[in-house]
């Protein structure tokens, strides 16, 4: 039985860590691309949460149970078709841990060395006169291995991810080339795809919106709410009538992640002209609310229904793993752990 319903060619994989509530940076840079991506008859798609990359970072039990829900409910109210995609949680895969193992022996331990997350957590100790890794779990160390076991279990060829993840796909190539030269070829090798398009949005300070920073704007908050938060939006203290930069303004920012290419031309006009902040805010407020009110009616419905998200969770697990089983089987007998049986080679 095949993974998937269609005779798709390349094979599309992405997750969310399941550690907060979606927010709209969330949702224009991974969910949005993604839903389209699924609808393309060329692709064959893979989409998970990554609920035990969250135990890296979270060890609060009920924000990761809440967080998987949430997520999960995100993805079905924009419209996602888990007819179209195995969309499935990663904790339900027993044979990605085990596949993990496989590639922690291979992995040198150089190369985790140089991992983004690992190189910032030593250098903050470095800094603060600790220990190089102080506080620094074996999770974080090898998550870069556990990601690519995520994308390697599938054979995922291509996957959609921020320029700040790059690195860890290119480690995931590194660690599939190893593998291979081991033990024959099982593994396709990756590629980042990076969309230019693709906003990487601000958040209410003016950075990158992160639950890290606790600077976001939550993807289903009530109207009020959603009005408030991004009236809280930081902006400089120039007047209504003077010319304002659109490029370095997180109001403009949201405004072009969510408005065709029209009305992006007639909102930098309107920064040319000197439009007051408060008006700004106001018009921003609209076009996303028309965007997500009626998403937000169906998600309110879906977290009203866990029964219904866990049986579409649980369906994905088992298209996922129609692949993963045997797929493992093989890999085991590369690997030399096999039955003691004649005629088990």
């Amino acid at each position: 039985m095949k993974a998937t319903t269609k005779n798709k060619q390349e094979r599309v994989l992405t997750g969310i860590t399941t550690t907060g509530t979606p927010h709209l940076g969330n949702y224009v840079g991974a969910i949005r691309p993604a839903i389209a991506a699924s609808k393309q008859n060329d692709v064959s798609a893979y989409y998970f949460l990554a609920d035990f990359h969250a135990l890296i970072k979270c060890q609060d039990p009920q924000v990761v149970h809440k967080s998987t829900q949430e997520i999960a409910a995100t993805w079905l109210a924009f419209g996602l078709d888990p007819n179209n995609v195995a969309f499935y949680r990663q904790s339900d895969i027993p044979e990605i841990p085990q596949l993990c193992w496989y590639l922690n022996c291979i992995a040198p331990k150089g190369l985790m060395n140089r991992a983004h997350a690992y190189k910032d957590a030593t250098q903050k100790n470095i800094d603060s006169g600790e220990d190089n890794d102080f506080g620094v779990a074996m999770g974080l160390f090898s998550y870069p291995v556990l990601m690519a076991a995520d994308i390697l279990m599938f054979n995922g060829t291509k996957v959609p991810v921020g320029r700040d993840q790059i690195q860890h796909i290119e480690m995931a190539r590194d660690i599939a080339q190893r593998f291979n030269y081991l033990y024959g070829k099982h593994f396709s090798l990756p590629e980042a795809v990076v969309d230019s398009e693709t906003a990487v949005l601000q958040g209410l300070d003016g950075r990158k919106m992160s639950k890290s920073y606790g600077n976001t704007i939550p993807l289903f908050l009530p109207e009020n709410q959603l009005k408030k938060h991004i009236n809280k939006i930081k902006t400089n203290l120039l007047e209504p009538g003077e010319p304002k930069d659109p490029e370095t303004s997180a109001i403009f920012q949201i405004w072009k992640a969510f408005a065709p290419q029209k009305q992006t031309d007639y909102m930098r006009k309107e920064f040319e002209n000197g439009i007051a902040w408060g008006e700004a805010k106001k018009q921003l407020f609209e076009l996303v609310n028309g965007e997500i009110e009626g998403p937000r009616v169906r998600y309110n419905e879906l977290m009203e229904s866990p029964d219904y998200i866990e049986s579409i969770l649980c369906e994905g697990a088992r298209k996922a793993r129609t692949y993963s089983v045997p797929f493992l089987e093989k890999l085991n007998k590369a690997v030399g752990l096999y039955s003691l049986e004649k005629g088990s080679s």
